[in-house]
């Protein structure tokens, strides 16, 4: 429907006015979702917005906002936000920005790009494209998308429309072709030529935002790392991601005969003839000829929006290629390809150009490569795209290898939580469950709130039903879509376990209850799995117990798995008060003791014969022995030899190749956090301490960040790896997990090596604030909490209390 008719307009008006005054939370008072006329599924098309306002500097001027599928919107030419938050299928949350302070007096230009990029993604949601957005100066609406006020839309043709997908998991890359005054539509006040006729597109249930906005400030890099000049030759093969062979009904994108270009391919013939290492501080004027390239070093791994100011003199063609670590010295493809295209390439006319990437990338290292023409090099930078950090929340030991931990923690934190908890900022930007669990923990601690959990579990509660998924199964991240119906059954049981820690961290009592459907439904899907012994058997698609060979004994009968399984059945039964769950889950337990341990180890599955008889085979990995200890399979009391070598012969610094070769190695996930996590539950923080400098010292020095591994060979900034910082937290400082619903923090002093520590975890407005110093047989300490919360004292140390 073409916004031409004035009946047409005038009856939408109304709508909106009607809700409006019926309705006094409404998060949009007159705009209605509009796009390109017949063009709403077009897939990665990319429209500007453009819309003029008159205001003065006293007057409060707000802009309300959101969009599928993504938005960055300037004012007179200044960057203001970018988004929407993310929301489940139907919905959409409204960003609302406080433009008072930022309006010159006058004619103000408000500019908004919008991405429509219509593809199946583990990021983003396949739903038609729109822009709904209005500004309201003094309660007035001066502009309003769908209403005839002032909106009016052009398709950026600079950045290319038929391009490769940036991952399997995320949508497409990015490459321009600019020409001069590509970005002048942003401050001047004409409309743009060949304005697009416009159509409303179906209303959509609006949500408000309900977090904090990121923090966008700019980061230089601190050093120029290193310059040289590149050559061309051919691999002997040319490696291509499944985004790019897999396209398909089910996998959208544009094929590799449609696509317009293919730096995927391209990138992989580029190597270095000579390079000079400089290690010199980042100075913003470089020239660099035709086939010269200038690697920056930004520090540490960090996420956001590449920008720059380049000036050319002729044609020139630029690569931004980046990577969180160097490779034999330099930034190279090969570390990650064929899995991630991490380049952007501009194609530029003669003039002075200020360029920013519309998509946040990762990145410790920016190689910018002149492949036509000569360039200087005025200005690099990445716009942060993260959570802001809450200045309250603070770690500080006499052990400078914890506190780069820490400071890792928070940085991997922030770039993974802007709207939901993702599992990278890189690779896939998606809502992994299991991964948000720690996440969502880690959010409490370092912010005070569980602001991030609620828009989360909130995604899962307000869908009928999930698409291409079996009755009563959950996404394994979401929101996302995944046409070929693949899931984790193990995630959706880690749902429940995180549900139940949100419960018992003072989360939202209403969204629990909401759950309790949902939570049942999915119990009602696995129950078909049972077998004769009450176990899952034979689960379906992908069956996830931790990236090690654990992944590779997962049928017929998993033990991990239903080890989750009993504490899932259990978590929900007590907090939605079920006893036939509890009772399961007890039972489930008993017939996993009886089957999986062999004397020695826990064994990870059992086969179903031609016989039909169920074996239990001797595949036995370190994971399972976690499992077992995390869930309360097993204790050091019903276990002690188990526990004895779990103890003092495995860890971080175990010779798998001589100590138990039959049990194959954990891996960071997530293995070695449910490690962490029984040492600490059985007083061995002493050890503990030690195994986090072995387990993760080296991430945080290497990158700033935590990993997906304990290799670098995949995301070196995984949201789940936070994580420790609630380790330091609980372990180090001492200060146990805090009981919000009665409002009581409990304090544990340990042996542990360290001379004295430091620290703040916010709670609300609030924070308990921990200080203690060791000397000779005496730890000193002072203790400040919220008001109405009690201190509990365990002294598990050799050493006596002083309360300062």
């Amino acid at each position: 429907m073409r916004l031409v008719g004035s009946i047409v307009i005038c009856f939408f008006f109304l709508t909106a006015c009607e809700k409006t005054a019926i309705d006094e939370d409404v998060l949009m008072k007159e705009a209605s979702p509009v796009w390109a006329e017949g063009r709403e599924t077009e897939m990665n098309l990319n429209l500007g917005f453009h819309g003029v306002f008159q205001a003065d500097e006293n007057q409060e001027v707000r802009l309300r906002i959101t969009a599928s599928t993504l938005y960055r919107v300037f004012l007179n030419g200044k960057f203001v936000g970018y988004g929407p938050a993310r929301a489940a299928h139907g919905y959409f949350r409204v960003d609302e920005y406080d433009l008072g302070g930022h309006v010159k007096p006058g004619r103000n230009v408000i500019a908004v790009e919008v991405a429509g990029y219509n593809v199946n993604t583990y990021y983003t949601i396949d739903v038609p494209s729109f822009l709904q957005a209005e500004v309201e100066t003094d309660g007035k609406i001066e502009l309003a998308t769908g209403t005839g006020k002032g909106f009016s839309a052009f398709q950026i043709t600079e950045r290319l429309q038929k391009v490769e997908r940036y991952s399997y998991q995320r949508p497409f890359t990015e490459y321009y072709r600019l020409e001069e005054e590509f970005d002048n539509w942003r401050t001047s006040e004409e409309k743009p030529g060949q304005t697009l006729p416009l159509a409303f597109q179906p209303v959509v249930n609006l949500l408000p935002r309900n977090l904090p906005f990121p923090e966008f400030d700019l980061v230089r890099p601190l050093q120029i790392y290193s310059q040289g000049t590149i050559g061309f030759q051919k691999p002997e093969r040319y490696r291509k991601d499944r985004s790019l062979t897999n396209i398909s009904e089910t996998y959208k994108g544009y094929r590799e005969n449609e696509l317009e270009v293919l730096p995927s391919q391209f990138i992989q013939e580029i190597v270095n003839t000579t390079t000079d290492t400089l290690r010199k501080p980042y100075s913003a004027n470089s020239v660099l000829h035709k086939n010269e390239f200038v690697v920056f070093d930004f520090g540490i791994n960090l996420s956001g929006f590449i920008g720059g100011k380049i000036s050319c003199s002729e044609p020139a063609k630029v690569i931004f290629h980046f990577d969180e670590i160097l490779t034999e010295g330099d930034v190279k493809p090969k570390r990650r390809m064929p899995d991630i295209n991490n380049q952007v390439v501009y194609e530029l006319e003669p003039g002075t150009w200020n360029l920013e990437t519309f998509e946040s990338y990762t990145f410790k290292y920016l190689k910018v490569i002149v492949l036509e023409g000569e360039c200087r090099v005025h200005d690099i930078y990445l716009r942060e795209y993260a959570y802001p950090r809450n200045e309250t929340a603070m770690f500080s030991s006499s052990n400078e290898k914890l506190n780069a931990i820490y400071e890792a923690a928070w940085q991997t934190f922030r770039q993974n939580s802007v709207d939901i908890f993702m599992d990278c900022p890189s690779r896939e930007r998606a809502g992994w469950l299991c991964d948000s669990y720690f996440t969502a923990i880690m959010e409490k601690d370092f912010t005070g709130e569980s602001k991030v959990a609620y828009n989360f579990y909130e995604n899962y509660a307000l869908p009928d039903s999930f698409a291409f998924l079996p009755e009563g199964m959950l996404p394994m991240c979401y929101p996302a879509d995944h046409y070929n119906g693949n899931f984790i059954p193990n995630w959706a049981m880690w749902f429940i376990i995180q549900i139940d820690d949100y419960a018992r961290r003072g989360g939202d009592s209403a969204l629990v209850a909401q759950l309790e459907p949902r939570i049942s439904k999915l119990l009602d899907y696995f129950e078909k799995f049972e077998n004769e012994d009450g176990l899952l058997e034979k689960l379906e698609k992908w069956i996830f117990v931790e990236w090690s060979r654990a992944n590779d004994f997962v049928q017929d009968v998993n033990y991990p798995t239903n080890m989750l399984y009993s504490a899932a059945l259990e978590r929900a039964g007590v907090l939605y008060q079920n006893d036939a769950w509890v009772k399961k889950a007890g039972e489930i337990k008993q017939t996993i003791l009886e089957q999986s341990f062999n004397g020695n180890f826990f064994v990870d599955n059992a086969v179903r014969g031609d016989d039909g008889k169920l074996r239990v085979t001797g595949n036995t990995t370190e994971v399972c022995q976690y499992y077992a200890f995390f869930f309360n399979m097993a204790t050091p009391e019903t276990h002690p030899e188990l526990w004895r070598k779990l103890t003092t012969e495995f860890g971080p610094n175990r010779n798998e190749a001589v100590t138990y070769p039959d049990v194959f190695r954990a891996n960071a996930f997530i293995g070695n956090y449910l490690r962490m996590d029984i040492l600490s539950r059985y007083g061995l923080q002493p050890q503990l301490v030690s195994e986090i400098q072995d387990y993760f010292f080296y991430m945080a020095e290497q990158t700033g960040t935590l990993w997906e591994n304990m290799s670098a060979h995949a995301s070196c900034n995984h949201g789940f790896a936070s994580y420790l910082g609630h380790v330091l937290y609980r372990d180090v400082l001492g200060i146990s997990p805090v009981d919000y619903l009665h409002k009581e923090v409990t304090l544990r002093f340990t042996d542990i090596d360290l001379a004295e520590c430091s620290g703040v975890i916010p709670v609300a407005d609030e924070a308990i604030e921990l200080k203690w110093k060791r000397s000779g047989k005496q730890i000193s300490y002072s203790v400040k909490v919220p008001q109405g919360y009690r201190v509990n004292i365990e002294n598990n140390s050799s050493s006596e209390l002083i309360q300062n």
